[in-house]
């Protein structure tokens, strides 16, 4: 597979490992988004998407997961580390562009290696 792509291997897909998360993981957040995260126990990051109701019709919530999932897929290979991050759309997040979406996880993926020196 290319360094783009993005295998359903890197999907945090099952409700207990997002528990996990919820419960263990650190958390860093914007005005857009909220991370959980916690380092993986595989070689490679994965993410879940979490989008609730209260941000916007099914249109605009696939929306977001769908602009999520494609700026991780770019994003992965400068991650550095293994991480399973749970990756969670607040309510202002429905009105962002593309770009807007990007910058803003880029923003938290650096505060998560920001983070990551300190023992998290």
């Amino acid at each position: 597979m290319g360094e783009y792509s993005f295998p359903k291997a890197a999907r945090i897909l099952k409700r207990p490992e997002f528990i996990r998360l919820s419960k263990s993981g650190a958390k860093i957040q914007n005005r857009h988004f909220v991370f959980l995260y916690a380092r993986s126990s595989r070689e490679y990051s994965r993410i879940g998407i979490t989008v609730s109701r209260k941000v916007g019709d099914a249109v605009l919530r696939n929306r977001i997961k769908r602009l999520v999932r494609e700026h991780f897929r770019r994003m992965r290979p400068m991650i550095f580390g293994a991480w399973d991050v749970n990756i969670i759309a607040k309510k202002n997040a429905a009105n962002l562009s593309s770009d807007e979406v990007g910058s803003s996880l880029a923003q938290l993926f650096e505060g998560i290696h920001r983070h990551a020196g300190k023992g998290v």
